[in-house]
């Protein structure tokens, strides 16, 4: 399962600018790494308080993706 679709989902609907959201895909052999962009002001909310967010972001994913292949999420700043 592409879980980029889910991804940009939840990471929009949880930015107050979600039009300045962009994902990319990128892959290290086996490993996709999913590189997260948005404004400035959205990346805390991305995060979250000690890195919740996206750590409950990475694990609803690693859920959906059911070990098909690791994956790993960045958020550029």
């Amino acid at each position: 399962m592409d879980i980029k679709e889910p991804l940009e989902f939840v990471i929009k609907s949880i930015c107050k600018e979600p039009d300045f959201v962009r994902i990319q895909e990128k892959f290290e052999g086996r490993k996709i790494i999913y590189e997260i962009f948005a404004s400035d002001d959205d990346i805390g909310q991305i995060i979250g308080k000690d890195g919740r967010t996206i750590k409950s972001i990475d694990l609803t994913l690693r859920s959906l993706k059911s070990g098909e292949g690791d994956f790993e999420l960045k958020v550029i700043r």
